[in-house]
């Protein structure tokens, strides 16, 4: 599973803004995880319109999280900019998984399986939060 670029800028931003408190400016943002200040608010503008950052005009303005941050799994933060749920074969076998003994894809499933796990699974929540001593999480 490889990220498209908006993606993986969404989820910078996205675990950028939770582990501030209050509104944070477009600016502090891209300054802070490296990304074009334009682009990012393009991006950021697609998360309010589906709900999960608020935004709000003026000097005291900026984004924040809409819902609490228990509640937003790296899924839905990526999805947002997914283009397609189909992926191309390594090898050039047109769509993956429709040529189940393709050797990339017998090697890749159960990496893929446990990225999209990861993905479900993962909130950004747990990753804002100082990393925990229990080894079963």
């Amino acid at each position: 599973m490889l990220l498209p670029q908006t993606a993986e800028y969404a989820l910078r931003a996205v675990l950028h803004i939770a582990s501030r408190e209050g509104p944070v400016r477009v600016g502090q943002i891209a300054a802070a995880i490296g990304v074009p200040h334009n682009y990012l608010s393009k991006t950021l503008n697609q998360l309010v319109r589906v709900g999960l950052l608020a935004s709000a005009r003026g000097p005291t303005g900026g984004f924040q999280l809409a819902v609490p941050a228990d509640w937003i799994t790296l899924e839905r933060v990526s999805a947002a900019f997914a283009s397609s749920p189909s992926r191309r074969c390594l090898l050039g076998l047109g769509i993956c998984g429709q040529v189940p003994d393709c050797a990339a894809h017998v090697r890749w499933s159960p990496v893929g399986t446990q990225v999209r796990e990861f993905f479900a699974k993962t909130t950004v929540a747990d990753l804002v939060a100082p990393p925990s001593s229990d080894p079963s999480r």
